[in-house]
């Protein structure tokens, strides 16, 4: 049947707006705004993707530069945060969203890609089985409200590759049957376009798919899988190619970051049994996003009981029930082993957020679901009560086996539930005792408030929106008033923070970062020197003055006012609310220059954090700026009184002590997170003060070492480094310019991390980048006065914008060619089953073959069909007494069955 005809496109409403209503729903009673003062902000949402968006947002509306950012991270690449984050089409509309209104238009983005992960999965399932029931908005729903799309909704960036996913494979099967491969290249290229991670797992399945469909469709000949495989290779390259515009630069980002070396497990380890995994399909179970590598693969209780109908029904081919249910368990081992585990990954264990290629195991089993739906009439009374026992069977097993804290006692019985009341309809449509209509609306009511009910539950949690943009307005004031009267480089640091990335966020220059982009250089350099730092994250914690004097740090914004002297390091510049703003006395411009010797004698391998900062005042020949304190151990706790007034800081030596709580003897604070190895900023002390620290981890001693900071020190490093700077004239995202005067030879180091997409030019003469420290750029530098100037652009977009417009040109070569002399079916031997011919002359319309008696023959036939079908639902609506006459559920395919020349 020709779906050009098709008037019916209710399945597509129902598979659009049933999710959109479910989450609209949920937002309305967790109060998500504009229905309340939450927002939906869940861990890297609140972290990352909020702060890229906004810095995004900002580049779009002011006219920054897309290729480099200063306001994050100490100055990052930012067509690689791009590519990771924000690479979706949909996100260019954020040019017309209002600043405050970033966080809604995620949150309600997120509801827009959800909605139209059941269209393109309803669009999959009508145009595979040809079919224009509305049973595929039932399945496209499940798809779309998955446990999946539940644990993993946050990850915007990833929920376009589920929308496309549907549409790859169906491209993918058409490319095979000698069709038109232009919806696999183009989705499968916008796919990779959009999220270069998830798209690795899916090509991975498109390889095994390709292999599968070869079975599926037949091979009669070596020589038809050379030509599919030729085509699906050239169509896949193309793909990437499309795409290598942002994926090429991120090769090279991603080379600088704690990604770039990957080690392959050695031997191989099962994490859970079959059954623990498959138990994970109820509803209401837990889902995980930790550091278990539980799968997320909710996909609706009707799976119970249409998956044992699937494989008893007898018109489903075997070869398809082998090749389906192989694939089903080989996910469930690459689930559970932990080889095939970190294949999926790329060559990766993911760092939580597991078995993120369960989207593909959730499409394939309903996908046989569906057939089974389908062709449910195939089936005898005997086949549905052997299902129903089946899936009763397997839910009580689990309970009596299954120990995984995540499935509480009540899914099991919610699951029953469902599960009888699928069996229901069912028997009844076998009896034919429901009217079609009613059966339908019914059917969707229980599966909607099923879906809504486990989103419910196991998703969405909520944080304060007021919380999170409460001294927004203040600092925005603040940082442009200081913008606005102070033209040379300088970085802020917010002190009292929401996120690593809030320079991102409020868009101001900064030093701290967390981001899968995130320089391992950086995060290397600032734990030695006593700095927070993780695989994907540095900051500005545990940061002294000195660290914040070469960072360029000048301005500081804290939520309270700073106690201490204004003569050590800062004084007050202005004020917004309870947000102030501090001017730091000794701040760096971002380049200075240092000897030869005074480079070689900065060693920053000597075992903690405070010698390695002592080193550079060695080197310098100036007095150390971290004097020790004496204290006592007393066990877990060690207490010190200042001898002197100054700021103090403690460094905790044993990196399995977690936690500390500081008490001044009138307040108290805990510390967290100490085994990223950052300094305790213990602050401003008087003479005589004391102060006890006390292990909260373990029963451990406290192993740590108390330091008083030096500021006349300081002021020595700053006169001697001050003495020789680059003096910026010109300072944009992607250009620097200005004057340096080098007293004698030696190296500039500047305060920007080491990255190849930077040149620098000095005297108008191009210069070979230093790396200085293993982390920061450097140029060599002759006595004398200098022009010294660094352009940036990112390696490889250059030749991914080469290969991605060679692509593009390749791919309008090969539809001008195909439009003229076919899809090159004619390479390929006839293939099909006597079962599928059928199918291929309801595609008639397809065929630019097809001669024109042909077609009036089968338009002919499409009505004696339509009419047929009217007048049988007219029959069954007015007489039920018909019912025991069973009419054939494939109708359809009989009334086609009609030879066309005959007609």
């Amino acid at each position: 049947m020709s779906f050009k005809n098709i008037k019916n496109k209710k399945a597509y409403v129902m598979a659009f707006l049933f999710p959109v209503i479910a989450m609209i729903l949920i937002f309305f009673f967790r109060g998500i705004y504009p229905f309340g003062s939450e927002t939906f902000l869940r861990t890297d949402m609140y972290h990352q993707y909020a702060p890229f968006s906004s810095e995004f947002n900002y580049k779009l509306q002011h006219g920054g530069s897309l290729l480099y950012t200063w306001d994050v991270g100490l100055g990052i690449n930012f067509t690689a945060l791009y590519a990771y984050y924000l690479a979706s089409p949909l996100n260019w509309l954020m040019a017309l969203c209002p600043k405050g209104l970033i966080l809604e238009f995620m949150t309600y983005m997120i509801v827009l890609k959800i909605g139209l992960c059941g269209v393109t999965m309803c669009y999959y399932l009508r145009h595979h089985f040809m079919n224009n029931d509305l049973g595929c908005a039932f399945f496209a729903i499940c798809y779309a409200l998955s446990g999946y799309v539940s644990a993993y909704s946050w990850n915007w960036m990833w929920l376009d590759c589920i929308v496309l996913f549907p549409l790859i494979m169906l491209g993918l099967e058409r490319l095979v049957k000698g069709e038109s491969g232009m919806l696999y290249v183009l989705t499968l290229g916008l796919s990779i376009l959009s999220n270069y991670y998830i798209s690795i797992m899916i090509c991975i399945f498109m390889v095994i798919y390709f292999i599968c469909l070869n079975f599926t469709e037949g091979l009669d000949s070596f020589q038809t899988f050379i030509v599919r495989g030729i085509r699906f290779g050239i169509y896949s390259m193309i793909a990437g190619g499309l795409a290598a515009v942002t994926l090429l630069p991120e090769i090279f980002a991603l080379q600088l970051t704690a990604s770039g070396d990957f080690s392959f497990p050695k031997t191989a380890q099962q994490y859970f049994t079959i059954i623990d995994m498959f138990a994970r399909q109820m509803p209401l179970v837990d889902t995980e996003q930790g550091l278990d590598h539980w799968p997320n693969i909710y996909a609706g209780s009707m799976v119970f009981i249409m998956l044992p109908l699937y494989f008893m029904n007898g018109a489903i081919r075997v070869k398809d029930k082998v090749i389906n249910g192989v694939l089903l368990i080989f996910f469930f081992l690459s689930f559970s082993i932990n080889m095939l585990n970190f294949i999926w990954h790329g060559f990766h264990f993911p760092n939580s957020l597991p078995c993120r290629q369960s989207f593909i195991y959730i499409f394939i089993i309903l996908y046989m679901c569906y057939e089974a739906y389908i062709k449910r009439h195939n089936v005898e009374f005997r086949h549905i009560g052997v299902s129903l026992f089946a899936a009763v069977a397997f839910i009580l097993l689990a309970q009596k086996l299954v120990t995984d804290d995540a499935l509480k006692w009540y899914s099991f019985y919610v699951t029953l539930l469902f599960v009888l009341i699928y069996f229901g309809f069912l028997y009844a449509d076998k009896l034919k005792k429901f009217d079609h209509d009613i059966g339908v609306i019914l059917l969707a009511f229980v599966l909607f408030m099923e879906l809504t009910l486990n989103m419910a539950v196991t998703s969405v949690p909520t944080t304060s929106r007021d919380s999170y943009t409460a001294d927004n307005k203040d600092v925005i004031k603040l940082v442009s008033e200081v913008k606005e009267q102070d033209k040379s480089f300088y970085r802020f640091e917010k002190m009292t923070r929401k996120s690593k990335d809030d320079g991102a966020w409020m868009n101001f220059p900064s030093v701290s970062m967390f981001s899968s982009t995130a320089y391992s250089a950086c995060s290397d350099f600032f734990k030695s020197v006593g700095m927070e730092a993780s695989t994907n994250a540095y900051s500005i914690t545990g940061s002294t003055p000195l660290m914040n004097m070469l960072f360029a740090v000048k301005y500081s914004i804290y939520s309270q006012k700073v106690d201490k002297p204004e003569e050590l390091s800062v004084k007050l510049l202005d004020t917004s609310g309870d947000t102030y703003m501090y001017e730091n006395t000794y701040a760096l411009p971002l380049g200075f220059k240092l000897s030869d010797k005074e480079l070689a004698h900065w060693f920053t391998d000597m075992g903690s954090p405070a010698l390695n900062q002592n080193s550079l005042c060695d080197a310098l020949e100036t007095n150390l700026v971290l004097n020790s304190v004496i204290g006592e151990l007393n066990g877990k706790q060690y207490s010190f009184t200042a001898g002197v007034p100054g700021d103090y800081y403690a460094y905790v030596n044993d990196s399995s002590i977690k936690e500390v709580n500081v008490d001044y003897g009138y307040r108290t604070k805990k510390v967290n997170n100490l085994n990223r190895g950052y300094f305790i900023e213990i602050g401003h002390l008087n003479m005589g003060d004391s102060v006890t620290l006390k292990n909260e981890t373990n029963e451990k001693a406290l192993s740590l070492d108390i330091y008083r900071f030096d500021y006349e020190a300081l002021k020595e490093v700053y006169d001697k480094l001050n003495d020789e700077v680059w003096n910026l004239t010109t300072i944009e995202d992607t250009y620097l310019c200005g004057e340096i005067t080098a007293n004698t030879n030696g190296t500039m180091m500047t305060s920007i991390p080491y990255d190849e997409g930077w040149t620098v030019y000095v005297d108008g003469k191009k210069q070979e980048l230093q790396k200085v420290k293993d982390t920061f750029i450097g140029v060599r530098l002759e006595a004398g006065t200098h022009k010294v100037e660094m352009k940036y652009f990112p390696r490889g977009l250059k030749e991914g914008a080469i290969i991605s417009a060679s692509s593009i040109l390749v791919l309008l070569l090969i539809a001008l060619f195909t439009k003229k002399y076919g899809y090159l079916e004619h390479l390929l031997p006839e293939t099909l089953d006597e079962d599928d011919e059928d199918d291929e002359e309801d595609e008639y319309e397809e065929n630019p073959v097809a001669d024109d008696n042909e077609i009036k023959a089968k338009d002919e036939v499409e009505e004696i069909l339509e009419e047929t079908l009217e007048e049988l639902e007219e029959v069954e609506k007015s007489d039920r007494a018909v019912n025991d006459c069973d009419l054939p559920q494939n109708i359809e395919e009989q009334v086609l069955d009609v030879d066309t020349s005959e007609k």
